[in-house]
């Protein structure tokens, strides 16, 4: 609605004296400002001055028919309209609703059932506060999620990567974070259950986490150390992340890797067929007391590792059809940056319900020369 005070509006046109008597009555008694006006065209300009946030309507006015002025009300006005009538033809509510009226009661009404249908329609009117309060957090989460990206470009030689992220409306907790190391490079991809700032918040907790047992060599004990830690701050908060983690050396192109219930991680081979990772168990969180074996792969010259996230795998009916559009997305592309668009774009920003994230790392064909 229009008003802005705490104190809310309502004009009341009705041309039985006695009835527009009670309205303002009963009105009153809900804490509304009254305004009563006799006839339809005065309602209308009524509405106009004081923009209320109620307006009770007759149908049958010395004037204007009710509908007509319902049609006119509706070219400026929000308020809810509660029209009032004798008129008791199944036919006449329809069009009376249809006109933009919210609700419609006949006479004689009981001013408890006035009541109880203004109290039903405030319910379900927006909280302006409420809502900047929400766009306020989705906006701050926002920023947290982007915050977590990598900063630096990852320059490994021999090998082409690249990631992109695009929030959804409601905000979830998808991250990637990567850095470059001697050998070559860690990537953690990771997706915190929730929306919000609560899981955005998650989500720094986990990179933080991760970051900080990158200088352990033993990948086992390091994600063993990261998913203790990481636990014990998911207990207070009731949630769960699903992880991928993983390590690349560059010279051999062995990636090793441990999948916390992520298991959205595929081996796009050059040759023309892609294999989903398995997960080695769940998401950290979800049962106490879990250990999750790291695994390795080889990334042979040509060969892509590709990690998405379940924003991408929601579209698709079958996991097996999903396999397969992320394939022909990975192999139609030269450059991990245009895969990388072609499969956020499987999951088209407009219908997407979760967020979209995708890191591509390709090794690159070895120059053969003369």
């Amino acid at each position: 609605m229009v008003s802005t005070s705490e104190s809310r509006r309502a004009v009341v046109i009705e041309d039985d004296p006695d009835i527009r008597g009670l309205l303002v009555r009963v009105l009153q008694k809900q804490g509304f400002e009254v305004s009563p006006v006799g006839a339809g065209l005065p309602g209308v300009e009524e509405v106009r001055r004081l923009q209320p946030d109620l307006v009770t309507l007759d149908l049958n006015l010395p004037d204007l028919d009710g509908l007509e002025v319902c049609k006119l009300l509706r070219k400026f006005s929000d308020a809810f309209i509660i029209m009032l009538t004798a008129r008791a033809d199944e036919l006449d509510k329809l069009t009376g609703l249809d006109n933009g009226a919210d609700e419609y009661i006949s006479k004689p009404f009981s001013p408890r059932e006035l009541q109880s249908r203004i109290n039903a329609l405030f319910r379900r009117r927006p909280n302006p506060a409420a809502e900047t309060a929400v766009r306020n957090e989705l906006q701050r989460a926002t920023e947290v999620q982007q915050s977590l990206l990598p900063k630096e470009d990852i320059r490994v030689e021999g090998y082409d990567v690249a990631g992109l992220f695009r929030p959804s409306r409601s905000v979830g907790g998808d991250f990637y974070d990567w850095y470059q190391t001697a050998d070559g490079l860690h990537l953690t991809f990771a997706d915190a259950m929730g929306k919000g700032m609560g899981a955005a918040l998650i989500a720094a907790t986990v990179r933080a986490v991760m970051r900080s047992t990158g200088h352990r060599q033993d990948l086992d004990a390091a994600f063993a150390s990261a998913s203790k830690a990481i636990a014990t701050d998911l207990d207070s908060s009731n949630s769960f992340v699903t992880l991928f983690h993983a390590r690349l050396n560059a010279a051999s192109g062995k990636v090793s890797y441990v999948d916390a219930g992520h298991g959205l991680a595929l081996h796009v081979q050059a040759g023309g067929t892609a294999d989903r990772l398995p997960s080695a168990g769940p998401p950290i969180g979800a049962w106490p007391g879990m250990e999750w074996p790291q695994s390795a792969l080889e990334l042979a010259p040509g060969d892509s590792l590709v990690v998405v996230s379940d924003g991408v795998l929601d579209v698709f009916d079958e996991v097996e059809d999903f396999t397969e559009a992320v394939l022909a997305a990975t192999r139609a592309n030269e450059s991990a940056q245009a895969a990388s668009s072609a499969i956020l774009a499987l999951a088209p920003a407009e219908t997407a319900e979760d967020d979209v994230t995708v890191v591509v790392v390709r090794r690159l064909p070895e120059v053969v020369t003369a």
